[in-house]
């Protein structure tokens, strides 16, 4: 089933990563860009139908108005089966991935994909239901980081985050009142950080399927952080800590 993928990173991701799936483009036709002429050349290098619209024609495509300037019609590939993302944890060497429990805002999602994209994550998974899905404004949000990482809907998140353990990865949840910092966690070798929604935090079962709970220390005027900023503080100390490591051994 095809969708409207808009916004400039979200297309040209899709044509260079998936061109075949991207059906036809249309472009403002007022507007003179050096990105959509850019866009135009690629999608003619890729064999792309490029039509010119009005913005108001558009709009009408896109309600938020958000699209800049190119909207494409295009049909998504299938999310990456739980069962092949056990299997590419299995295979990888010290895996990272970030789970998100009842995100449900898309532009978090994408923002979160974003991120994960830069730090390396295998993967991101949420549940299935009652949290935000790969949707045209989640993928515009993610600036073509959602054909970087894959992202992995499961049916029940407290199974999916068994099976992961007994992979062998180590499961870090994240919670305001969890007396053990971020800081304090060895978060070397494979590890899942896990993260709820802002206001809700974790559910229970979710928190009780980690091996460890960590909160982020945070200034006393300030109650959270956005999840994606909070996935980036998360994801990018366990780097730092797998970077220390390496360079540690390297040394001795």
């Amino acid at each position: 089933m095809s969708e409207l993928l808009h916004g400039i990173n979200a297309v040209e991701s899709a044509l260079r990563n998936d061109p075949e799936r991207v059906k036809t483009l249309w472009l403002d036709d007022a507007r003179d860009d050096r990105r959509l002429r850019a866009l135009i050349e690629l999608a003619e290098q890729v064999g792309v139908s490029v039509q010119c619209a009005s913005k108001k024609a558009l709009d009408r495509r896109v309600p938020d108005g958000r699209h800049q300037g190119v909207v494409a019609d295009y049909n998504p590939p299938p999310p990456l089966a739980e069962s092949e993302l056990l299997a590419r944890v299995e295979a990888a060497t010290e895996p990272m991935l970030l789970v998100l429990d009842g995100v449900t805002d898309p532009h978090n999602l994408g923002a979160c994909l974003r991120t994960a994209a830069a730090a390396g994550a295998l993967a991101v998974i949420a549940p299935r239901d009652r949290a935000a899905s790969l949707t045209p404004a989640a993928r515009k949000a993610a600036s073509g980081a959602a054909d970087v990482v894959p992202f992995v809907p499961v049916a029940n998140l407290a199974r999916t985050l068994s099976a992961l353990k007994s992979l062998g990865v180590w499961v870090v949840g994240t919670a305001a009142d969890a007396p053990t910092s971020l800081y304090a966690q060895d978060l070397t070798g494979a590890h899942a950080f896990v993260l709820g929604a802002e206001g809700d935090g974790l559910r229970r079962l979710t928190r009780e399927a980690c091996d460890a709970v960590v909160s982020i220390p945070l200034a006393l005027a300030m109650e959270s952080l956005n999840v994606s900023v909070a996935a980036g503080v998360c994801l990018f100390e366990a780097v730092r800590q797998a970077r220390f490591a390496e360079a540690f051994e390297s040394n001795r």
